[in-house]
């Protein structure tokens, strides 16, 4: 009897994952009038574009969209910021973007805290400091998040 209750109890729960699977990849297929007000509100820098994106790409950013309420008030602006900065990218400023964020993910813990030290002190210059210097080395200082 318990040997039954166990298979059985293994079955509802594989049957639950598939289903949320299916939920999610709707969701992922979901075409901009179909999403939530809510999920609208948080994702409207993407609005214009959303009917293109690929489902992984849709997936990703109805996954912000989901934790975006239970962020505090300085993570939620900076979503904001980085969502309307993706939004006014091209394609290739977009791929670019991408293999820099693969490039520092692959990085050493230590390596880093030290980019983003020097980061924060390269956010910290005057402005016409930091044009001088990209003027001077476009490939390395780029006006990139690394946060």
């Amino acid at each position: 009897m318990v040997r039954i209750q166990l298979r059985l109890t293994g079955a509802i729960l594989l049957l639950a994952l598939f289903f949320s699977g299916l939920a999610m990849a709707d969701e992922a297929n979901a075409v901009w009038a179909q999403l939530t007000d809510e999920q609208q509100q948080v994702l409207k820098p993407l609005a214009s574009e959303w009917d293109t994106l690929r489902p992984w790409q849709r997936e990703k950013m109805l996954d912000i969209a989901r934790d975006y309420p239970k962020m505090n008030a300085n993570k939620q602006e900076l979503v904001k910021k980085r969502l309307s900065n993706w939004s006014r990218m091209t394609p290739y400023e977009r791929e670019n973007a991408r293999k820099r964020h693969q490039q520092f993910q692959s990085l050493p813990a230590d390596k880093k805290v030290e980019l983003r030290k020097k980061w924060q002190e390269y956010q910290k210059l005057p402005e016409s400091e930091r044009a001088r210097l990209r003027a001077e080395s476009p490939d390395t200082y780029t006006d990139a998040d690394l946060n």
